[in-house]
């Protein structure tokens, strides 16, 4: 690795806003130095590939933040402050959106989403779009997570025999590999979780609500939203100040009770002092390794140690069903024909059954891995009427709220629930409800182990006490280290 560019690893937002305030930096600076690190690690050396494509417009945007802020005018608290965002998600400008499939490569979205329109706002530089698994993992069912018929398959910056975690794997291998300062991914059900835990980051999914979806390649209207991927709880706070807003395109944004509100005032040292947090050990403990699982317990007796009442093998009701995916089908077709109304009617994309067959016209080089998700939703009616979708709605949510986290949370009087890496994110996926995964150590081999801390509907207060809390009295986060001949 360069030692040009060594200088800005690891640095948060608030590091880098006091460099650039003091002009011991500029914003035009950090552009250069990422997309340095970016030809170093990313294009060639280790070859990363979490970059799907560099937004070539950066330089200039930074340049004219700068001058701005010499001229005394700072949009907030992300001004000149480079940050990547997934595949899937709209911009105006000279990049593509194609959720990873060759189908979009040249789609061009014809406004920004409205995550992208705060981060404007509050004066970050959209410096890159980050692969993901292919359609947020909602094409094919093996597919590898971090592979995109586009972009090709991402790598765990840890090491090229750890999964990467999906979908939203190049934020997740970009922000951990110090790509940019912080970045924006997408969760269905488990997207930000599992690709922060695998790069040993700090993921934040939200109350669906808490962020708007509008402009967002859509799977599921009950549980997609977006959410901050940093290194730090800091970070996190800050990006999810930003992100969440009120947004008239997308009506649920109208429940979130927050306002304008701060989410940093929740940084507490002793967050974790005198809550009740419980362990929901089966089956989720089963889904994992033994070494895992050692870096998990450890996990808790340090949560514990930090001031939290441990409760041991609590009994989530619904942790033991069969839950399905036929919300997610059926939500999928609709949505997606919805979404594909908005992109150029030159590419003949109107439908489901469009993707599908314009699949199959490119061949094996869009469906290396097939693409059995897309049949198994176009086999629905696609309509949010029909008896068998709304059964499932009405299973899921009051299996995964009434007899699922609020049951559990009101039984033993809990302020929120652990559960390891990413397993366990069906069920506050359906019921919506907010989960932080804070990077908790390493196997022997060296592969990130995350914590995940999970609470009701609009509790991200209470779970960034306690992400914090932990994060503070561990620091277990270490960047990657790139052999000097590769990068």
């Amino acid at each position: 690795m360069s030692k040009q560019t060594e200088w800005i690893e690891e640095k948060t937002i608030r590091q880098l806003q006091n460099a650039l305030t003091k002009g011991e930096t500029a914003s035009r600076e950090l552009v250069l130095t990422y997309l340095k690190r970016i030809a170093e690690i990313d294009a060639s050396g280790p070859k990363l590939n979490a970059i799907i494509e560099v937004n070539p417009d950066a330089l200039y945007i930074a340049d004219k933040l700068d001058a701005q802020r010499k001229a005394g005018k700072v949009y907030g608290s992300l001004h000149g402050i480079p940050v990547v965002i997934k595949d899937n998600v709209d911009t105006q400008d000279r990049m593509h959106t194609s959720a990873g499939s060759l189908l979009l490569k040249d789609h061009v979205a014809k406004a920004d989403a409205f995550v992208v329109e705060q981060l404007r706002k509050s004066g970050a530089i959209i410096l890159a779009k980050t692969n993901l698994t292919e359609w947020a993992n909602f094409i094919a069912e093996d597919m590898p997570t971090g592979y995109s018929s586009r972009g090709g398959q991402t790598i765990n910056p840890y090491g090229k025999s750890f999964i990467v975690g999906g979908s939203s794997a190049g934020s997740g291998a970009a922000v951990a590999a110090n790509l940019a300062t912080a970045g924006v991914g997408t969760e269905t059900s488990g997207s930000i979780l599992s690709p922060a835990s695998q790069n040993s980051l700090v993921g934040i999914k939200p109350t669906v609500g808490l962020i708007s979806r509008s402009g967002i390649v859509p799977i599921s209207i009950t549980q997609d939203t977006a959410g901050p991927m940093t290194r730090t709880v800091e970070d996190g706070a800050i990006l999810l100040n930003v992100l969440n807003g009120e947004d008239e395109n997308d009506p649920i944004t109208s429940t979130n009770p927050f306002g304008k509100k701060d989410f940093t005032d929740s940084l507490k040292k002793d967050g974790l002092k005198g809550k009740r947090i419980g362990v929901a050990r089966k089956p989720f403990f089963e889904y994992v390794s033994e070494e895992h699982r050692k870096v998990i317990d450890a996990a808790i007796e340090e949560v514990k140690a930090a001031g939290a009442i441990i409760i041991e093998d609590i009994k989530i009701p619904s942790a033991n069903n069969d839950w399905d995916i036929n919300v997610m089908l059926y939500e999928f077709k609709s949505a997606v024909e919805t979404y594909l109304k908005t992109v150029n009617v030159s590419t003949d994309l109107n439908t489901l059954n469009d993707l599908i067959q314009g699949n199959r016209r490119l061949g094996t080089k869009a469906l290396k891995y097939g693409q059995a998700l897309f049949y198994q939703a176009e086999r629905t009616s696609g309509r949010l009427i029909d008896s068998d979708y709304l059964n499932s709605l009405v299973f899921d949510q009051e299996q995964s709220r009434e007899k699922g986290i609020d049951a559990v949370l009101a039984d033993n009087q809990l302020d929120a629930i652990i559960t390891p890496n990413n397993v366990g994110a069906t069920i506050p996926a359906k019921a919506g409800y907010p989960s932080i995964t804070v990077p908790a150590g390493y196997t022997p081999v060296g592969e990130p182990v995350g914590i995940t801390f999970t609470a009701g509907q609009y509790s991200e207060p209470i779970l960034l006490e306690c992400a914090y809390a932990y994060e503070q009295s561990t620091y277990h986060r270490k960047k990657p280290i790139f052999d000097k001949k590769e990068g």
